[in-house]
């Protein structure tokens, strides 16, 4: 009676907590009465099947399938609980009069009009100060630059233009060497022409030469040399023109400003700076058109200069303004202006009289009939089956491909993993519902990747933006195309990585991604892209930062999440396996021995891990905890006796000794659940032993009872509780906490004579049944007896041997 009242707790426990029961009753037991065999031979058995039965806490598919239809179809198809049959652009079956007077206003076209009067109302722009001065300095630079350029090439004209003409003058200073050379060699010739010269060349030797009638050799000898000086100087000037990478001028611009003569030049000068300044306080806006700039700059300067100085000078201050802009929006002005503006819209107001006719028999109806149809409570609201069963078909087929994508990835789901799935599905069309525009699958994307892996998470991610987009009925493609860039992003990569670290980088990576994506389908789907692109930047960043908001709100919430559904991520088992651990540090100096060998069980399950493409980290956090529980007595378990007197000789009663030895199980679970261990970590406490015979004590029990002659000794008392290991990474511990004893005690043997003991145990956990559950096939034990011999090598491996006389010399010289 008392067992079955035990039995019926932990069934009620079970069903409300979900916790998978493995405590053995043993743990209960006064070990020093054998008479309580009785209730320990059938207990764990039962305890056993109990755990086997209800590990996963699976509901049955077709239940789970249509829980989750139903609750993301009650939040999807919401549009379609009172929906009018008598809408807009639907045909009236009947003539439906007026049952009263009514005056209503129509708040669809009302508000309609005010967005328009919003949207199209003019930016108020002011003057950035900053702007301004920065593009005013450039252009004081780009002078100063040309004032240099100037005075290195000397002043011009070099004499007065009454003597000899500007354009002669101009021509001397820049011909080439060959043709200066020309004019020196016929200089001083009288003649009235020179053969075989060009026309500008013959010009300029008329005028010099009638120069020289009018003064004296030294004066025309002076004359030359300040020509040759003028010449070298403004080659000078070419050559430093030709090496400078100016952004505003062009050599061919620079040139034309050296050719310009002092007056000319101040004149110039003079005129774009005006220009400039009246073209900045009038203010530049943004994305100006290059040709009307240029129209704006012709316009001040034609007035000031001559066509020929207006030419360059226009080249300057495009070179200088063009795509620039000292403008910009005072937002809050402009959005309190567009307020007052909307506010000013008349509210649209729909009147009808007594028995007036709302809407004709076969006529389609407009907004206006549909106003006084709803007000009135003619539309026919009632729910659209229609829209509700395509929103079920659309629902269902799309649970049904992640429920078949899970199948076929066999991922086990438990109740409590459902449940997440489906509160982290519902929370993308909800945020649609309201329309906020910034939808969270960046953060669905990261926290599934995170718990259930990539595929899981790509697929979700891209069943959801399809169905939040069938939620509002609306389809904004810079939004949907955007955030599913951002949640795939997330979804793929998420669940490698190894640290927060990563994942906050990834963040930053979901932020960029999502808003140029924003940015290139606005531009794309937008007409006239090209000259708005400016304006749409600051959408792009913001939507942006919503995605690498949204991936910082997932990793705030992803560890309560952990704890809440009991889950692990990649990151958290790192966590898990960092020897600082408060519960690692207490094996490691309590119970040395144990902690030693849970190393090499660990290094041995790793690598065949590794080979069987099994959870790394599942199987590395899992073996550091799986013998926790022998801190509740060290001395009782050989490795931490430490060349101690065994105290199992000391006690002398395979009883007692067999409970100290499961005794390991059941206190290492309670400690886990104490320290918080998640359940796939605990479940390695129980599994890695299994219902594994302890064969020492059982036997030294059956030879004292053939001894003194009681009755026979039932095996399952000698039984660990189990249950057997539920997965292939448990089921891989096991293998290797059996096998560790068994290769440290091999020192001078070869490999093959240590795969054949390692084969030996595999056979033994085979027959008993070991392995039947954790998916783990026959043909995989010589693979994975293959790599716990390689591990072994690699730990025992030869080293060199240190002659006597060596090891004398380095204790001398110590």
């Amino acid at each position: 009676m008392n067992t079955l009242q035990f039995l019926t707790e932990q069934l009620e426990k079970l069903r409300r907590s979900g916790e998978n029961t493995r405590l053995s009753p043993l743990r209960n037991v006064d070990t020093s009465a054998k008479s309580s065999s009785a209730t320990t031979n059938t207990s764990p058995n039962i305890l056993q099947k109990l755990h086997c039965s209800s590990s996963l806490r699976k509901i049955h598919p077709p239940l789970m399938w249509s829980l989750a239809v139903v609750s993301l179809t009650s939040v999807i198809g919401y549009r379609f609980y009172h929906q009018p049959k008598l809408a807009v652009g639907t045909v009236s079956p009947v003539t439906i009069i007026a049952p009263r007077d009514g005056i209503f206003e129509d708040i669809k076209t009302t508000e309609e009009k005010r967005k328009e009067v919003r949207t199209g109302i003019i930016p108020v722009l002011q003057r950035d100060l900053e702007l301004t001065s920065q593009l005013r300095l450039t252009l004081t630079e780009t002078l100063a630059e040309i004032e240099g350029l100037r005075r290195m090439a000397g002043y011009f004209p070099i004499i007065a233009v009454q003597k000899i003409p500007s354009r002669t003058q101009q021509y001397l200073r820049v011909a080439s060497e060959k043709e200066w050379q020309v004019f020196r060699q016929y200089q001083g010739k009288v003649s009235s022409n020179i053969p075989n010269l060009n026309p500008n060349l013959n010009k300029a030797w008329a005028d010099f030469q009638r120069y020289e009638q009018t003064v004296t050799k030294t004066e025309v000898n002076g004359l030359l040399a300040k020509f040759s000086e003028s010449r070298q100087r403004y080659n000078q000037a070419k050559t430093k023109i030709a090496n400078i990478r100016s952004p505003y001028l062009t050599p061919n611009v620079m040139t034309a400003f050296l050719d310009l003569n002092q007056s000319s030049w101040e004149m110039t000068y003079k005129a774009i700076q005006n220009t400039a300044n009246k073209i900045l306080m009038q203010g530049l806006p943004v994305g100006m058109p290059d040709n009307l700039l240029e129209e704006i700059i012709q316009l001040h300067l034609h007035s000031s200069l001559p066509a020929s100085n207006e030419v360059i000078a226009t080249k300057l201050l495009l070179s200088v303004l063009q795509g620039q802009h000292n403008l910009s929006i005072d937002k809050e002005e402009t959005k309190q202006r567009a307020e007052q503006a909307a506010q000013a819209v008349e509210p649209v107001i729909v009147e009808i009289k007594r028995h007036d006719v709302i809407v004709k028999a076969g006529q389609v109806i407009t907004q206006k009939e549909f106003v006084l149809l709803d007000s009135f409570g003619l539309s026919r609201r009632e729910i659209n089956w229609l829209g509700l069963g395509v929103t079920v078909i659309l629902v269902g087929g799309g649970v049904s491909i992640f429920c078949l994508i899970n199948r076929r990835i066999h991922r086990p789901m438990r109740r409590r993993d459902h449940l997440l799935l489906c509160l982290l599905s519902l929370s993308t069309p909800i945020l649609a519902i309201f329309n906020l525009g910034y939808t969270n699958l960046p953060a669905i994307g990261l926290l599934t990747s995170s718990f259930y892996g990539p595929t899981l998470a790509v697929t979700q991610v891209l069943l959801l933006s399809g169905l939040s987009t069938f939620t509002s009925g609306t389809v904004n493609w810079s939004y949907i195309l955007a955030g599913t860039a951002g949640g795939l992003l997330s979804a793929c990569l998420a669940g490698k990585l190894r640290s927060r670290d990563e994942l906050a980088r990834l963040g930053g990576g979901v932020g960029i991604i999502q808003g140029a994506f924003y940015f290139a389908v606005y531009l794309s789907l937008t007409p006239v892209a090209g000259t708005i692109w400016s304006a749409v930047l600051p959408g792009a960043i913001v939507y942006g930062l919503s995605g690498f908001l949204w991936s910082v709100m997932a990793l705030g919430i992803s560890p309560y999440l952990e704890r809440l559904f009991d889950l692990v991520t990649p990151i958290r088992l790192v966590e898990l396996a960092n020897p600082n651990c408060p519960l690692l540090k207490r094996l490691s100096t309590e119970t040395p021995g144990t902690f030693q060998h849970t190393l090499f069980v660990a290094c041995l399950a790793e690598a065949a891990a590794r080979e069987l493409h099994c959870n790394v980290e599942l199987i590395r956090a899992g073996t550091l905890y799986h013998d926790i529980g022998k801190m509740h007595d060290p001395l009782g378990f050989i490795e931490n006796q430490m060349g101690a007197p065994n105290k199992h000789d000391q006690i002398n009663d395979p009883w007692k000794s067999v409970e100290i030895i499961k005794k390991h199980v059941t206190e290492g679970l309670v400690m886990a659940r104490k320290y918080g261990l998640p359940r796939v970590i605990r479940d390695f406490i129980p599994e890695h032993q299994g219902t594994l015979l302890i064969s020492y004590f059982y036997y030294q029990a059956k030879q004292q009872a053939e001894k003194e002659g009681t009755a026979p000794i039932s095996e399952e008392d000698f039984r660990y509780a189990g249950p057997i290991p539920q997965s292939r990474e448990t089921g891989i511990v096991m293998l290797a906490d059996g096998c560790e004893a068994a290769l440290r005690s091999l020192k001078e043997a070869t490999p093959e004579a240590a795969l054949g003991m390692i084969n030996k145990i595999f056979k033994a956990r085979w027959r008993d049944n070991q392995l039947t559950d954790c998916g783990i096939k026959y043909e995989e034990l010589p693979i994975i007896a293959d790599v716990f011999v390689k591990v072994w090598q690699q730990f025992h491996h030869q080293r060199i041997v240190y002659p006597k006389a060596a090891l004398d010399t380095q204790a001398t010289t110590k």
